[in-house]
Formats: C-alpha cells, sequence, structure tokens
C-alpha cells in the first residue's frame, strides 16, 4: 500500500533542481538554516521519486565503518553486516548525509569515489567495489551559518556537489505551512509566524540560532492541542532558544505582545 507522500511546499525550484540532478546522477548539497525544511524536502523527494530514503546524521563520532559496515560474530560464524552507506548504494536509494560538515575526515574521504563521475564504493575489508546503480543519488546538507562558527566544507567537497540555498519562507508562506501541519487556525498561525520573524530580526540580542519553522509548528501543535498559547510560546520557543536570563526575558515580552 503507498504511503502519503510528505508534506512540503515548494517555495522556487527547488523541486526541478532536485529532479535534473537525479537524472543527471549529479549529488546534491542543500545550504540552508536549522529547521527551515531540508530533510522534509528530501523525504518528500524520495517519495516523490519512488526510491527508498536512507538518512545518516553526520557527527564527530561517526566512523568510515559505522557508514560502511563491519564483521561481527554471530552464532559462532563471522558474517559482514552492512552500514547504511553501503545499504544505499545496493538498493539503489537516496542517500541523505545530515549535516555533513560534522562527518570526521575518514568519512569524508569514503565518499570521494561515491561523489565523483565514479560513483563507487570501496569496501576495503570486503576487497568490493560497489558501483552505485542509476537510481541511486547522495544528498547532503548544512548549516553554513552554524558551520561558520565551527567547521567549514572543504572546497574539495564542496566542489563534487550542486549546491541549492534554503532559506526561511516568507510571512504567507509560513503561515500556510504551520497551519496546515498542525491545524490550527489561521490567525494563530499569523501571530507565530509575526513572532519568528520579529525574532530573526533581533541581532542584538545576539543568539547564535533563530527562530525556526521546526519550533513554529512544535508550538502551534501544543497549541492546537489546548496549552495556553503564552506558555507554548514559552517551552516551543524561548526556551529552546537561550538560557541567558535576560534574552529569555526579553524573548517572553515580545510574545507577551503579540500573544
Amino acid at each position: 500500500m503507498l504511503t502519503a507522500a510528505p508534506y512540503f511546499r515548494p517555495v522556487g525550484q527547488e523541486v526541478a533542481v532536485f529532479e535534473h540532478a537525479y537524472a543527471k546522477r549529479l549529488p546534491l548539497l542543500i545550504k540552508g538554516p536549522t529547521g527551515c525544511g531540508k530533510s522534509r524536502f528530501v523525504e518528500y523527494m524520495a517519495h516523490r521519486l519512488g526510491r527508498p530514503l536512507i538518512t545518516v546524521a553526520c557527527h564527530e563520532d561517526t566512523a568510515a565503518a559505522d557508514l560502511l559496515g563491519r564483521y561481527l560474530v554471530q552464532g559462532g560464524d563471522t558474517v559482514w553486516q552492512d552500514g547504511p552507506v553501503t545499504r544505499a548504494v545496493r538498493r539503489g536509494a537516496v542517500l541523505y548525509l545530515d549535516e555533513i560538515a560534522e562527518a570526521r575526515e575518514d568519512v569524508i574521504a569514503v565518499l570521494h569515489p561515491l561523489s565523483d563521475h565514479r560513483r563507487q564504493l570501496f569496501l576495503d575489508r570486503r576487497d568490493e567495489t560497489l558501483s552505485a546503480p542509476a537510481e541511486f543519488m547522495l544528498v547532503a546538507s548544512y548549516n553554513p551559518g552554524y558551520q561558520q562558527r565551527l567547521k567549514e566544507l572543504k572546497p574539495s567537497l564542496r566542489q563534487r556537489f550542486l549546491g541549492l540555498s534554503f532559506g526561511y519562507p516568507d510571512k504567507s508562506l509560513e503561515s500556510e505551512i504551520v497551519q496546515t501541519e498542525t491545524g490550527v487556525e489561521s490567525a494563530i498561525a499569523h501571530k507565530l509566524v509575526t513572532l519568528a520573524h520579529k525574532l530573526r530580526n533581533l541581532q542584538e540580542l545576539g543568539m547564535t540560532e533563530v527562530v525556526s519553522t521546526r519550533l513554529l509548528v512544535s508550538t502551534a501543535r501544543l497549541i492546537h492541542s489546548g496549552l495556553n498559547p503564552r506558555l507554548a510560546c514559552d517551552v516551543g520557543i524561548v526556551q529552546p532558544l537561550s538560557d541567558d536570563s535576560e534574552v529569555v526575558t526579553a524573548l517572553r515580552d515580545l510574545a507577551a505582545l503579540i500573544f
């Protein structure tokens, strides 16, 4: 039985770009701030193309063996178990590497032959080389604003990918997204988006992250379930954004003006 497509509201030509990249077997790098819809977009496109999706959340503790696979002892026998990258190549899946800038160097090195014209994966421990089928696609994402303070993608990796930039939608579209995702009244969705846009412009507070569409959706769900809007804003927006007491007070005051 077919599952329903994940909800995604295109804001530009991102669907066409993804489809052309898929048709030409080119890897795609999606850039954008936290919670702007990068992962949802990849889920939507995998469903649209009828391909399985395998997601890897990259972080500094993930080794190449975690992604490729390893030998395990089972019932006295030593057997090989594929990792997520190997499974994706074998199945012709969409492989999504979330926050690729967090990956270790040995993981990045593994991806090089998979992300260029070779489209191959080398399994040294098995002395095996896998060639990706036509249906396989490599997609990665990262948050440029966040990474500027921590890690940057090396040019040798960036230039293996096409680039697609995401941002937060305009007010009317973001309100539509919040309302569709949660079922809240349009007036509530509009107030939440208004709050978000005001907070995103408060540079003087020095917050490392701004209000994401994801936070708005979570907050709207709380309100839709019957939670007081100010309390929902506090636990859904204010508290996730800062631990600084002065910043928290300022955020609460602004939320109180709108709700």
